[in-house]
This record gives C-alpha cells, structure tokens and sequence, in this order.
C-alpha cells in the first residue's frame, strides 16, 4: 500500500477479537487514532475477522466460537465505532458466503449446545451477517450509515487450516483452488469508492446477489435483541458524537 500511496498513514493493531475485552479495547485505539488524524470520522469498517471449527468451541464467555466471532464480535465492535460511523457517513462490510442460503437461526440454542455441527454453526454465523447488516440499514441508513455483506467465494486463505479433523483437511485441499485474496477485495473496494450508497444488501464481483428469504426485518430484530443481551449492550436510536 506504500508502494502505490507513499503518504498513506497506516496503523496496525492486533487483538483477539473472541474477547469481549480486547474488541473494546481494539475499539478505544480505533477512535484515538481518527480523533486525531481524520476528525473523528470513519468511512468504513469491514468485519472480516471470522473462523471455522470441527467440533464444539467456547470462547471465556461460553459462547461457541464461530457465532462469537463470526457474528457477535462484529457487532459489538460496530456498536463502539457507531459514533465515528456516522460523522463519516460510513460504510459497514460483512464478510458473508453463500453458505447462508439454506440456513436458519436457532433462537431457542443459538449456540448448538445440545446437537451440534460444526457446518450448520457456520452457516447460521454467516446468515447473521446479512441479518447483521439488513438491521443496521434499517436503523441507520438514514443517518447516513450504510451496510453491505461481500460473498468473497472461495479464497486461498488460512482460515480453515486450524480447523482440525475432516473438515481442516477438506479446507486444505479446498483452498487450493480457490481465487487469490486480491479478487474478491476488489468488491470490498468497489463499494467503499462510490459518491453515493448502493442499492442492494449483498454482493459478489462487483454485483448485488439475491439472498436467503431468512433475512427479514422481524429476524433481524431478534438477531439485534440476542446479541443485545448476549453483549450487554444495545444499538441506540440515535448515535451519540465521536470524541474530536
């Protein structure tokens, strides 16, 4: 990014973003750094982060891992930037799959305690994302906030290689006929340099994608009220300022 932006003013920060603790604290130095270089504003937040599993995982919460970070973690770092958000009239960008096709909610054990499979857990993760983004829409869109989900396709990355067991090995073999990272963030950066928002919910090479009939107002609302209670904290009807 140097190379072709020599003036560009980059930060890197790492956290482990299955920690309550440390999106908060990832959340706090995000603000600090535009209240002191870009007034406070935020023009785009992509939640990428995400992960799969073979078999049952917590966080130190007890919340399985895939819908904590997947979704949950994503939300709550959204919630902390929705200030600075909205002074930059800001895009969100979920990373989501196709895989949400098919997919429901299970609202009475959203975490899959008592039957648990690892590929449903993704599914229903990925199925949040656009109920994640479709309630943000709903809520802020007129206050100048935006929500997008890219279906990146298959990318050779490492995201599966520490998933263990059968489904590890499937990723790794899976992954090498995948595109490189550079074709779908072409998507990402498509959307982030438009005048204006457009229309669409879901994205795919540049295009919106129809999507699953699950994402709905109603759903979206419950999605918002679980990870509500599961956070502890609530998406405001008004946004508060971004300090400056």
């Amino acid at each position: 990014m140097k190379a072709v932006h020599p003036q560009a003013n980059l930060r890197f920060y790492t956290a482990d973003l299955m920690q309550r603790s440390q999106v908060l604290r990832l959340a706090e130095a995000i603000q600090n750094n535009l209240a002191q270089f870009s007034g406070g504003a935020l023009h785009a937040l992509i939640n990428n982060a995400g992960c799969v599993r073979s078999w049952y995982m917590t966080t130190e919460e007890g919340y399985e891992q895939q819908f904590a970070l997947n979704h949950l973690a994503g939300y709550l770092l959204t919630h902390a930037l929705l200030p600075c958000l909205q002074k930059g009239a800001g895009l969100v960008i979920m990373t989501g799959s196709q895989s949400h096709r098919g997919a429901r909610v299970h609202w009475n054990d959203v975490m899959l305690r008592h039957r648990y499979d690892p590929l449903t857990a993704y599914k229903q993760s990925k199925l949040c994302n656009l109920l994640f983004a479709k309630g943000l829409n709903d809520r802020y869109a007129a206050l100048g906030i935006h929500a997008y989900v890219v279906d990146p396709g298959l990318v050779h990355t490492d995201i599966g290689d520490k998933a263990g067991g059968i489904a590890g090995l499937v990723w790794r073999f899976r992954k090498t006929h995948g595109a490189a990272p550079e074709i779908p963030a072409q998507t990402y950066a498509f959307l982030c340099a438009q005048a204006q928002p457009l229309p669409g919910l879901y994205y795919r090479q540049n295009h919106p994608q129809p999507y699953s009939k699950q994402v709905t107002t109603e759903n979206a609302n419950r999605l918002f009220a679980l990870s509500q209670q599961l956070c502890g904290v609530a998406f405001p009807e008004e946004t508060q300022p971004c300090m400056s």
